[in-house]
Parts: C-alpha cells; structure tokens; sequence
C-alpha cells in the first residue's frame, strides 16, 4: 500500500511529464488540486497512540505581537534572541542546541512584542522529519516570521526554508487573493472577473472546484490569480504573514559581498556576534508589526509618553483603545477628545468610538 508521500510523488512525477496546453489544463487543475489535498492529509496530525506534539511546543502568549525565530540549526538564533531580550536560550557552536521553545520579551519603542526561538528547522520537515512540524506549527501563530541565515551560504537556505514553510499553509510576504467563492443549491458554476486572468484558466478553475466537489457556486475574480494561489483560496487554512530574512555573520564577509546582500528583498544583514546592524533589524521589525502607539492624556494634565497603549493597525480604533484598557469603558464613553494625526484640528478633535487612531496619537477619554 502506497504512502502518502509515495502518492504526493507520483503526481508530481506524472505534473512534470505533463505538457501545458489547452487540451491538457482540465488535467493539471485536477492533479495541483489533488496534490493540495495530499500534502493537507499529510499535515493533519492523525489520532491514535502515538507521542502527541512534543514537550515545549505550547507557548503562553504574552507582549502585544510576537516574533519567531526560525532556521537552520546553528545560524546564530539563539545568540541573536540573547542579545535583543535577555532570555538565555543554549547557544553553542554546534547544531541541535536549541530543543524546545523558547520564549523571551523584549520592549521596542514602548512596545512589549514576544520572541519565540524555535528549534532548528531540517529539510524535509514538512514531510514529517524531525520535528519540524510542531516548530512549524507555533510559527503559523505569529504576527512576524524572522528567518535568520548564514550569510555565506543564504540563497540556497532561504529557497529550502520558503519550500517547507509554504508547505505547512504559510504564504511569506503575500496578500490573501481577493477571490470569493459562494456556494449555492442550484444553477451550476458562474465565474465572473473584474481584471482579466493571465495564469489561470476556465478549465483549470472548473477542474479545481470538480476535485474538491464543488459544482454549485458563484466565483468571482478581483485579482489575477496563479493557479496555486487560487487553490490556497478553495482549500482555506493558509496563513498569510510578513517575513524578514535575518543575513547573520557578516563580521566573515567583505564589504563587496554585503552590498550584494543588500540586494536581496525583505532583507538585513547583521552580526549577534558582534552585535553589527541590530538597529536596522529593530527598525524592521517595528515597520513589518504595522503597531500603533497611544499615548493617554487624563483631562486637565499633561500627557503620558511613558507608557503607550498598544494596538494594530487592523484594530486601531476608539473602540479598541477602550477595549484594550477595560471592556466597560467604552460602554460610559461619552466622546474622546484625540491630538494627532488622525484628526484635522490641532487643538484636539471630539470623536466617537469608530474613529481610526494613527501611530502617536494623543487620547483623553470623557465619560457620561
């Protein structure tokens, strides 16, 4: 009886073989969509005996955001998280060191955000190797993925790590595609698109939705899909985070040789060793996060730049500033009077709950 990796390999094997035309596009949808559906079953733990999750895996959040560290054993991720927060995580020049996960806080511009340093990650993980899958797992949790890297070999790991993150659902520095499926009881398949569809096919689309029996709905196109990305959307359980790739050991390298690095998108080059560019990757950091600083101001005093209530961009609004303090206060709310840039006066502005905070904003709550 044939595994599920042996499945997974012959239709990739028969994909490879397979010409792209328009007689054949029907085909290849149904295998992609197939090859989804392994490659899920693959990944949905089976019940039964069997060891469970593995010790240290099961984080306690804490911070406003969290940070994970991930890579190739011995890359420099445990040096770099002792630096930045002052958690001690086993730091040895040889690999596996790291076995559990480790979590630490450190505060950037006032903000508590959570780093996660997860165990050495090793090819294949996503097939079950190692124990990849449970370090994969807490990483789909995070709101910022840093894959850090030895500079001297950075391309080939980047690609290796890429391949087994998107095979665990993760999508790095990607929006989710604006497609919408409604399924209905009746009338059969209605595709619709508001751009024109240069990667994908009408064959290839019906083929997909065949595969996971979907034969009555309503598709409708605001994007210009691959045909990846539109079975990321059928299959759901993708997780869409940014990523920054964490160059470390550039203390080996020429000066030549780093400004190639440069060239290398979503990246910073640094050395935990001697503690070169840390600023830079903070910096990126807080701009990847997308968080946003309140600052209180109680009626009649002068604000408090000490300790800013933290929120994200998604969820900036009065409301939430309210919520994040205590659940009843925006319940007495009578307005709030807001300094910033988020308001047109400069004096301060009376607002409502549903008005949009920006980055540094001044707030005074007024009660009933």
């Amino acid at each position: 009886m044939s595994t599920i990796v042996d499945r997974i390999k012959e239709i990739e094997s028969e994909m490879s073989k397979t010409q792209k035309n328009k007689a054949t596009s029907f085909h290849l949808g149904q295998l992609k969509a197939k090859l989804a559906k392994l490659k899920r079953e693959l990944l949905t733990p089976t019940s039964g005996g069997g060891g469970g999750g593995g010790v240290g895996f099961d984080v306690a959040r804490t911070g406003i955001a969290s940070v994970g560290f991930i890579g190739f054993p011995s890359v420099g991720k445990s040096s770099l998280m002792s630096g930045l927060t002052g958690t001690e995580s086993v730091a040895a020049a040889y690999e596996f060191t790291t076995l559990t996960t480790v979590p630490g806080t450190m505060a950037v511009h006032g903000a508590p955000i959570q780093v996660l340093d997860l165990p050495g990650i090793i090819e294949g993980a996503k097939d079950g190797k190692g124990r990849g899958r449970q370090v994969i797992a807490v990483a789909r949790t995070c709101n910022l993925i840093f894959i850090v890297l030895d500079v001297l070999k950075p391309l080939g790991d980047k690609a290796i790590m890429e391949n087994e993150l998107e095979g665990f659902g993760i999508r790095l520095n990607k929006k989710p595609p604006n497609i919408t499926i409604k399924k209905k009881d009746r009338g059969g398949l209605a595709i619709s698109n508001t751009v024109p569809l240069t990667h994908i096919e009408s064959e290839e689309i019906r083929a997909v939705l065949a595969e996971y029996k979907i034969s009555n709905a309503d598709v409708s196109f605001r994007c210009d899909p691959t045909l990846d990305e539109f079975i990321d959307v059928v299959e759901g359980g993708r997780v869409y985070i940014p990523c920054v790739y964490v160059l470390n050991k550039i203390d080996a390298i020429s000066i030549e040789e780093l400004d190639l690095l440069y060239r290398i998108p979503n990246s910073v080059p640094i050395s935990a060793r001697e503690w070169m560019n840390i600023d830079e990757l903070i910096d990126v950091m807080w701009e990847k996060l997308d968080l946003v600083r309140v600052y209180t101001k109680p009626k009649g005093k002068q604000p408090d730049y000490t300790a800013p209530v933290v929120l994200r961009r998604s969820k900036s609004s009065v409301e939430d500033f309210c919520n994040a303090i205590h659940k009843e206060i925006a319940k007495h709310l009578k307005y709030a009077v807001v300094y910033g840039t988020s308001v047109k006066h400069t004096r301060g502005q009376k607002v409502g709950l549903d008005h949009v905070l920006a980055d540094e904003d001044v707030i005074t709550i007024v009660k009933k």
